[in-house]
């Protein structure tokens, strides 16, 4: 409700009598705390030191020393679902979220468009006296929005923050990244031969917005949600901090679950007498294939060598993130603001086993479902983590850092939403060092902000009657541990379902994606938990109480019903691809692209995937024309038509898998106007999806050079990397030249994409890529 005015208003000013109150923000209520949320990816509950893990994490630590651990608070398994919980207060179907953004379907709970009904905490504290920030990962923005000229209405300044800095997606390179800051996509400040990383820029701009807020309102809170990409793939680091792991994990992941859980019963993080689950616990007719995990002692020498120093890399990169966390806290130390700081360090689901059993030294290759090769990643070892790797372990680790639990990241089951979560608060919470066992989940957070700033939540904001809060506030657990004041959590992902309740834990049996009809789902076998006895939930009781499954199993429906929780999508990939729309393509197959423009991200971009097609730029050159004439992708995987030597180069980087494939233009190029390009004709297709056939050459209407080579089967980069005309991006797709190298000595009028003749989609690889960007 807008406040009114209560001035008087006369012909003359000196007549009237000014009222400021309608136009001016309002005041935060007094001594309202600030606020930094932590938020890192993929980290199960066994990987980080406070919970006794092998992962040094000092920042952590310290806070953990000054607050609260907690030891039952949960997420929903996913990574763009359990964020618009922690943004809203809301369950992830009622914010659309079903899944990750680029699943949207276009159901209530699936949209990928969070509901203006469901406000964000950044606009409801922007409305009561916050500066708000947002920093590092946003994977709450709707695909539909990720272009430069889709609408800006689900992008953080429109949902109630005030800056933002980061990126769109589901992950990025550590050490090229694709960055937006506010509206608009932005280049990276330097390289990593200048020392640069993304952990390091990122907590850069969040002590840069906290100190510009402290400068001109030194009296008004602050709101900071930092989301650093650690510690999602491309698991990236400095080689100093991946050093302190050597050795450290050799003995294989079933050792390490061995080692931690002891370490965890001593912290008070499991119960006494919690043992462990199976590391391949579903039957074999429920269980995803590419989420089995190879036994160590079934490895050869080799393979362990590889798949260790996966985990110490992984280390490094978290531990590495932490530090420049610890930059933040610092600050906040030195300028004294740490005191009345509420800190929630936190992980938005369990370890990610999407680097398939056998780990890889490039995540596109997953996605391109193109298999490793141990012999390139054993000779990449020692360049894991370095800008050399897109890297990420194989599924034993994400089993080992979810431990003592069932499976990892996207099932329902604890080990996909069990995660830590620390508060600290020095001023509101006078416990230090405690833990707290009462069960919670991430719909809590927003509550217990509230609760602890001194706010109720609005019935309307910016106009739109709000939805209920289905959470409730954690607040009371400052004070002491004992029982949980909440009463029920749903859970749903991708098929799979929970259903916790009074300290009983229901789970369909079955795994993400496992397919079936309607019936199946209907008729799914339940397991039953007691988990408040039964922590790692071992032993299922489904058998002893068929009563209590089928009491908890009803609540679950009960839940859907209220949260918009239906429909169930759980289609196996083959289902997908029979189902899903094609993607939109312009009248006649031509996408026209011009110099001096942002990135047009791969989704929205010309799509050439496992087809034939034109590449034709109209250019005018000089005597010194050099450079990138239109690009897209990085040395991970993708394509570049480019000016070298007074020569035209074509260059496809096929999965970063070397020799890169080139075609070279044989005589100098003349200064003048002219149409450069390339045709590729598909010939056939190879065993594993990529397209074969020649790439041909032309300057004008002559062909100059041919050679025969594929193509990448799927996308070149799972988020950004986009396509750029006049420029290539920070981390080139060519060895042939360095970044960004813009095109200078000429002028590029317009680049054409022609792939009117062939309209051939993999729709299968579309999908696997899809799932895995979270």
């Amino acid at each position: 409700m807008a406040k009114q005015f209560k001035g008087v208003v006369n012909i003359d000013v000196r007549d009237s009598v000014a009222d400021w109150t309608p136009f001016r923000e309002s005041a935060a209520p007094e001594g309202a705390p600030n606020v930094l949320l932590v938020l890192y990816d993929d980290t199960g509950l066994a990987a980080w030191s406070p919970y006794g893990g092998g992962i040094n994490m000092p920042t952590m630590q310290k806070l953990a020393d000054s607050g609260l651990t907690y030891t039952q608070w949960h997420t929903t398994a996913l990574c763009s679902p359990t964020r618009s919980c922690l943004l809203t207060g809301r369950n992830h179907h009622q914010n659309g979220f079903a899944q990750i953004a680029e699943g949207a379907q276009g159901f209530p709970g699936h949209t990928g468009h969070i509901p203006m009904e469901n406000a964000t905490i950044g606009e409801v504290l922007r409305e009561n006296g916050y500066n708000t920030y947002w920093v590092g990962k946003n994977h709450n923005v709707p695909i539909d929005e990720w272009a430069v000229g889709a609408t800006r209405r689900n992008w953080p300044l429109a949902r109630g923050f005030d800056r933002f800095y980061g990126f769109i997606g589901g992950e990025t390179n550590n050490w090229y990244p694709t960055l937006a800051e506010d509206n608009h996509y932005v280049d990276q400040p330097s390289l990593p031969e200048d020392d640069y990383h993304l952990s390091k820029d990122l907590a850069d701009k969040a002590i840069s917005f906290i100190a510009d807020s402290k400068t001109s309102a030194p009296d008004k809170p602050w709101y900071l949600w930092f989301c650093p990409g650690a510690n999602h793939a491309p698991h990236h680091a400095p080689e100093e901090y991946i050093a302190k792991y050597a050795g450290q994990f050799d003995d294989g992941y079933e050792a390490y679950r061995e080692w931690v859980l002891p370490r965890m019963v001593e912290r008070g993080i499991v119960p006494q007498g919690t043992t462990l689950t199976d590391i391949n616990p579903l039957p074999g007719e429920a269980a995803q294939p590419m989420d089995h995990v190879r036994p160590w002692e079934t490895l050869n020498d080799d393979e362990k060598r590889l798949f260790a120093r996966f985990a110490e890399v992984y280390a490094g990169f978290s531990e590495y993130t932490d530090a420049q966390v610890g930059r933040i806290i610092d600050y906040l130390e030195d300028t004294g603001q740490l005191d009345n700081t509420i800190v929630i360090y936190a992980a938005d689901n369990g370890a990610s086993g999407e680097g398939s059993p056998d780990g890889t030294v490039n995540e596109n290759k997953f996605f391109n479902a193109y298999p490793e090769d141990l012999e390139q990643n054993l000779s990449m070892l020692d360049q894991l983590g370095s800008p050399e790797t897109y890297n990420h372990y194989p599924t034993g680790w994400a089993t080992a850092f979810s431990t003592p639990f069932k499976m990892f990241k996207r099932y329902t089951y604890q080990g996909g939403v069990a995660d830590p979560l620390v508060i600290s608060w020095p001023k509101g919470i006078a416990a230090r060092g405690e833990v707290r066992n009462q069960y919670h989940h991430a719909v809590d957070i927003v509550p217990t902000l509230l609760e602890c700033i001194g706010l109720e939540m609005p019935e309307q904001v910016l106009g739109y009657a709000q939805s209920p809060l289905p959470g409730v506030s954690m607040k009371y657990s400052f004070d002491a541990d004992g029982p949980t004041e909440k009463v029920i959590q749903y859970y749903e992902m991708m098929g799979t379902r929970a259903l916790w309740h009074q300290g009983w834990h229901v789970v369909a049996q079955r795994a993400p994606q496992q397919g079936g009809t309607a019936a199946d789902l209907l008729n799914d076998t339940w397991e039953l938990y007691h988990s408040d006895e039964d922590r790692s939930e071992v032993h299922d009781l489904a058998e002893e109480h068929p009563d209590k499954v089928q009491e908890l199993v009803n609540l679950w429906y009960v839940e859907a019903g209220k949260y918009d929780v239906l429909p169930l999508d759980n289609r196996s990939i083959a289902d997908l691809v029979r189902d899903m729309p094609v993607a939109t393509i312009p009248e006649g197959g031509v996408y026209r692209y011009y110099p001096d423009t942002s990135p047009v991200p791969e989704f929205a971009a010309a799509e050439i995937r496992g087809r034939s097609f034109k590449i034709l730029a109209e250019v005018n050159l000089e005597d010194d024309a050099e450079g990138v004439i239109v690009a897209n992708g990085a040395r991970f995987g993708g394509h570049a038509l480019f000016v070298k030597d007074h020569k035209l180069w074509y260059a496809n980087n096929f999965l970063g898998i070397p020799p890169e494939q080139q075609v070279v233009s044989p005589d100098n190029l003349t200064p003048g106007p002219h149409v450069l390009g390339v045709e590729f004709t598909k010939e056939s297709h190879g065993e594993h999806g990529e397209a074969i056939g020649t790439a041909t050459l032309y300057v004008d209407d002559l062909a100059v050079a041919k050679s025969e080579w594929k193509t990448q089967p799927g996308h070149f980069a799972l988020c950004g990397e986009g396509l750029t005309v006049g420029r290539d991006s920070s981390d080139p797709v060519s060895k042939e030249y360095g970044a960004p190298n813009g095109f200078t000595g000429g002028t590029i009028r317009i680049v054409e994409i022609n792939i009117g003749d062939d309209v051939y989609l993999d729709l299968e690889r579309d999908f696997h890529a899809a799932m895995a960007r979270d």
